[in-house]
Protein backbone atom coordinates (compact mmCIF):
# COMPACT_ATOMS: atom_id res chain seq x y z
CA UNK A 1 0.00 0.00 0.00
CA UNK A 2 1.19 3.45 -0.69
CA UNK A 3 -0.58 7.26 -0.35
CA UNK A 4 -1.57 8.77 -3.32
CA UNK A 5 -1.02 12.44 -1.77
CA UNK A 6 0.02 12.45 1.40
CA UNK A 7 -1.04 10.86 4.83
CA UNK A 8 -1.82 14.02 6.68
CA UNK A 9 -3.70 14.86 3.71
CA UNK A 10 -5.60 11.50 3.58
CA UNK A 11 -6.62 11.47 7.23
CA UNK A 12 -7.94 15.03 6.97
CA UNK A 13 -10.21 13.89 4.22
CA UNK A 14 -11.61 10.98 6.43
CA UNK A 15 -11.87 13.21 9.50
CA UNK A 16 -13.67 16.38 7.02
CA UNK A 17 -15.47 14.34 4.66
CA UNK A 18 -18.60 12.98 4.19
CA UNK A 19 -16.86 9.70 2.76
CA UNK A 20 -14.74 10.10 5.46
CA UNK A 21 -17.46 10.17 7.92
CA UNK A 22 -19.15 7.12 5.95
CA UNK A 23 -15.70 4.95 5.93
CA UNK A 24 -15.46 5.71 9.81
CA UNK A 25 -18.97 4.38 10.24
CA UNK A 26 -18.41 1.28 8.07
CA UNK A 27 -15.21 0.44 10.13
CA UNK A 28 -16.86 0.46 13.47
CA UNK A 29 -19.89 -1.41 11.96
CA UNK A 30 -17.16 -4.43 10.70
CA UNK A 31 -15.22 -4.19 14.46
CA UNK A 32 -19.32 -5.02 15.58
CA UNK A 33 -19.65 -7.59 13.38
CA UNK A 34 -16.55 -9.37 13.84
CA UNK A 35 -17.28 -9.38 17.73
CA UNK A 36 -20.33 -10.93 17.40
CA UNK A 37 -19.02 -13.54 15.02
CA UNK A 38 -16.65 -14.01 17.99
CA UNK A 39 -19.17 -13.96 20.51
CA UNK A 40 -21.01 -16.51 18.62
CA UNK A 41 -17.91 -18.87 18.99
CA UNK A 42 -17.41 -18.96 22.28
CA UNK A 43 -21.33 -19.27 23.06
CA UNK A 44 -22.23 -21.48 19.76
CA UNK A 45 -19.70 -22.80 17.78
CA UNK A 46 -22.18 -25.16 15.69
CA UNK A 47 -23.62 -21.73 14.83
CA UNK A 48 -20.78 -19.91 14.20
CA UNK A 49 -19.98 -22.31 11.90
CA UNK A 50 -23.04 -21.73 9.54
CA UNK A 51 -22.71 -17.79 10.28
CA UNK A 52 -19.24 -17.79 9.16
CA UNK A 53 -20.18 -19.38 6.03
CA UNK A 54 -23.31 -17.25 4.95
CA UNK A 55 -20.91 -14.27 5.69
CA UNK A 56 -18.09 -15.93 3.25
CA UNK A 57 -20.44 -16.70 0.42
CA UNK A 58 -22.38 -13.29 1.06
CA UNK A 59 -19.12 -11.43 0.20
CA UNK A 60 -17.26 -14.04 -2.72
CA UNK A 61 -20.53 -15.18 -4.17
CA UNK A 62 -23.47 -12.58 -3.44
CA UNK A 63 -26.51 -12.67 -1.39
CA UNK A 64 -28.32 -14.93 -3.43
CA UNK A 65 -25.80 -18.26 -2.84
CA UNK A 66 -25.76 -16.46 0.21
CA UNK A 67 -29.56 -17.12 1.16
CA UNK A 68 -29.95 -20.46 -0.20
CA UNK A 69 -27.00 -21.33 2.13
CA UNK A 70 -28.86 -20.03 4.94
CA UNK A 71 -32.21 -21.62 4.02
CA UNK A 72 -30.72 -25.16 3.76
CA UNK A 73 -29.15 -24.57 7.03
CA UNK A 74 -32.55 -24.48 7.92
CA UNK A 75 -32.84 -20.65 9.37
CA UNK A 76 -35.61 -18.57 8.76
CA UNK A 77 -36.38 -15.55 7.19
CA UNK A 78 -34.93 -13.21 10.07
CA UNK A 79 -31.69 -13.94 11.04
CA UNK A 80 -31.33 -14.98 6.75
CA UNK A 81 -32.53 -11.40 5.97
CA UNK A 82 -30.74 -9.51 8.86
CA UNK A 83 -27.40 -11.13 8.21
CA UNK A 84 -27.74 -10.40 4.14
CA UNK A 85 -28.98 -6.28 5.22
CA UNK A 86 -25.72 -6.47 7.73
CA UNK A 87 -22.83 -7.47 5.28
CA UNK A 88 -24.20 -5.43 2.56
CA UNK A 89 -24.42 -2.56 4.57
CA UNK A 90 -20.75 -2.79 5.78
CA UNK A 91 -19.63 -3.99 2.32
CA UNK A 92 -21.48 -0.47 0.97
CA UNK A 93 -19.81 2.08 3.65
CA UNK A 94 -16.51 0.58 3.54
CA UNK A 95 -16.03 0.06 -0.49
CA UNK A 96 -17.94 3.20 -1.68
CA UNK A 97 -15.95 5.94 0.20
CA UNK A 98 -12.18 3.73 -0.38
CA UNK A 99 -13.39 4.29 -4.11
CA UNK A 100 -14.09 7.43 -4.30
CA UNK A 101 -10.50 8.12 -2.32
CA UNK A 102 -8.94 5.99 -4.89
CA UNK A 103 -10.60 7.83 -7.64
CA UNK A 104 -9.46 11.05 -6.26
CA UNK A 105 -5.89 10.13 -5.87
CA UNK A 106 -5.74 9.98 -2.19
CA UNK A 107 -5.23 6.85 -1.62
CA UNK A 108 -3.74 3.89 -3.72
CA UNK A 109 -4.29 0.13 -3.16
CA UNK A 110 -2.91 -1.71 -5.96
CA UNK A 111 -5.21 -4.92 -5.43
CA UNK A 112 -8.01 -2.57 -4.96
CA UNK A 113 -7.51 -0.06 -7.79
CA UNK A 114 -7.85 -2.70 -9.99
CA UNK A 115 -11.38 -3.61 -8.62
CA UNK A 116 -12.22 0.23 -8.64
CA UNK A 117 -11.07 0.52 -11.78
CA UNK A 118 -13.51 -2.42 -12.98
CA UNK A 119 -16.42 -1.17 -10.98
CA UNK A 120 -16.13 1.59 -12.68
CA UNK A 121 -16.93 0.80 -16.27
CA UNK A 122 -19.24 -0.75 -14.83
CA UNK A 123 -20.88 1.90 -13.57
CA UNK A 124 -20.01 4.53 -16.61
CA UNK A 125 -21.98 1.71 -18.72
CA UNK A 126 -24.94 1.77 -16.87
CA UNK A 127 -24.56 5.48 -16.40
CA UNK A 128 -27.05 6.59 -19.11
CA UNK A 129 -30.27 4.28 -17.78
CA UNK A 130 -29.87 5.40 -14.52
CA UNK A 131 -29.76 9.09 -15.51
CA UNK A 132 -32.56 9.11 -17.14
CA UNK A 133 -35.08 8.05 -14.12
CA UNK A 134 -33.21 9.55 -11.62
CA UNK A 135 -32.87 8.39 -8.21
CA UNK A 136 -36.12 6.42 -9.01
CA UNK A 137 -33.85 4.60 -11.70
CA UNK A 138 -30.92 4.43 -9.13
CA UNK A 139 -32.85 2.38 -6.98
CA UNK A 140 -34.64 0.13 -9.53
CA UNK A 141 -30.79 -0.85 -10.92
CA UNK A 142 -30.19 -1.71 -7.34
CA UNK A 143 -33.50 -3.74 -6.99
CA UNK A 144 -32.98 -5.52 -10.16
CA UNK A 145 -31.52 -8.93 -10.05
CA UNK A 146 -28.82 -8.90 -12.87
CA UNK A 147 -25.41 -8.97 -12.92
CA UNK A 148 -23.41 -6.51 -11.45
CA UNK A 149 -26.82 -4.26 -10.76
CA UNK A 150 -25.37 -4.72 -7.20
CA UNK A 151 -25.36 -1.88 -4.09
CA UNK A 152 -21.51 -1.10 -4.47
CA UNK A 153 -22.50 -0.55 -8.41
CA UNK A 154 -24.95 1.51 -7.35
CA UNK A 155 -23.35 4.02 -5.49
CA UNK A 156 -20.81 4.41 -7.50
CA UNK A 157 -23.24 5.41 -10.38
CA UNK A 158 -24.58 7.67 -8.13
CA UNK A 159 -21.34 9.45 -7.22
CA UNK A 160 -20.70 9.83 -11.12
CA UNK A 161 -24.63 11.60 -11.66
CA UNK A 162 -23.64 13.90 -8.32
CA UNK A 163 -25.93 12.42 -5.80
CA UNK A 164 -25.18 13.82 -2.40
CA UNK A 165 -23.72 10.78 -0.19
CA UNK A 166 -26.07 10.45 1.84
CA UNK A 167 -28.90 10.60 -0.12
CA UNK A 168 -26.74 8.37 -2.35
CA UNK A 169 -26.33 5.82 0.26
CA UNK A 170 -29.56 5.67 1.37
CA UNK A 171 -31.45 5.20 -1.48
CA UNK A 172 -29.20 2.27 -2.61
CA UNK A 173 -29.22 0.38 0.59
CA UNK A 174 -33.49 0.76 0.72
CA UNK A 175 -33.45 -0.90 -3.06
CA UNK A 176 -31.17 -3.40 -1.48
CA UNK A 177 -32.89 -4.45 1.47
CA UNK A 178 -35.78 -4.13 -0.96
CA UNK A 179 -34.27 -6.93 -3.14
CA UNK A 180 -33.02 -8.91 -0.09
CA UNK A 181 -36.57 -9.24 1.29
CA UNK A 182 -37.97 -10.05 -2.16
CA UNK A 183 -35.49 -12.88 -2.70
CA UNK A 184 -36.26 -14.37 0.73
CA UNK A 185 -39.38 -15.18 -0.06
CA UNK A 186 -38.82 -16.23 -3.46
CA UNK A 187 -35.67 -18.50 -2.28
CA UNK A 188 -37.93 -19.83 0.84
CA UNK A 189 -40.77 -20.78 -1.05
CA UNK A 190 -38.60 -23.05 -3.13
CA UNK A 191 -37.11 -24.41 -0.29
CA UNK A 192 -40.43 -24.99 1.29
CA UNK A 193 -41.27 -26.40 -2.45
CA UNK A 194 -37.50 -28.50 -2.74
CA UNK A 195 -37.98 -30.03 1.22
CA UNK A 196 -41.13 -32.57 0.50
CA UNK A 197 -38.68 -34.13 -1.71
CA UNK A 198 -35.85 -34.68 -0.33
CA UNK A 199 -33.83 -32.86 2.67
CA UNK A 200 -30.31 -32.62 0.26
CA UNK A 201 -31.75 -31.19 -2.30
CA UNK A 202 -31.93 -27.53 -1.50
CA UNK A 203 -28.03 -28.20 -0.36
CA UNK A 204 -27.24 -29.88 -3.58
CA UNK A 205 -29.56 -27.08 -5.63
CA UNK A 206 -27.15 -24.32 -3.15
CA UNK A 207 -24.15 -26.26 -4.36
CA UNK A 208 -25.19 -25.42 -8.24
CA UNK A 209 -25.97 -22.31 -7.41
CA UNK A 210 -22.66 -21.26 -5.79
CA UNK A 211 -20.93 -22.91 -8.60
CA UNK A 212 -22.63 -21.33 -11.21
CA UNK A 213 -22.16 -17.68 -9.55
CA UNK A 214 -18.22 -19.09 -9.41
CA UNK A 215 -18.40 -19.66 -13.44
CA UNK A 216 -20.03 -16.38 -13.86
CA UNK A 217 -17.31 -14.54 -11.72
CA UNK A 218 -14.15 -16.26 -13.37
CA UNK A 219 -15.53 -16.02 -16.70
CA UNK A 220 -16.45 -11.62 -16.29
CA UNK A 221 -12.65 -11.36 -14.83
CA UNK A 222 -11.17 -12.73 -17.75
CA UNK A 223 -13.34 -11.27 -20.07
CA UNK A 224 -12.55 -7.82 -17.93
CA UNK A 225 -8.49 -9.40 -18.39
CA UNK A 226 -8.75 -9.82 -21.65
CA UNK A 227 -10.30 -6.19 -22.42
CA UNK A 228 -8.08 -4.31 -20.40
CA UNK A 229 -5.18 -6.01 -22.64
CA UNK A 230 -6.75 -4.84 -25.67
CA UNK A 231 -6.49 -1.34 -24.57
Amino acid sequence: MRNGKSNSEFRATVLSSSEGHVLLVGLTMALGYLIWLGMELLLSPEDFQGLLGMTATEVVFGRVACMAFGYSLGLGHLPVILLCMAVETILVFIFYPLFVFIWRQLLVIQWLKRLSDRTRKAAESKKGWVQRYGIAGLFFFVWLPFWMTGPVVGCMIGYLLGLRVWVNITTVLIGTYAAIVGWAFFLHHVHSELAAYSSYTILILTVLLIAVIAVGLIRFVIRRRTTDGHE
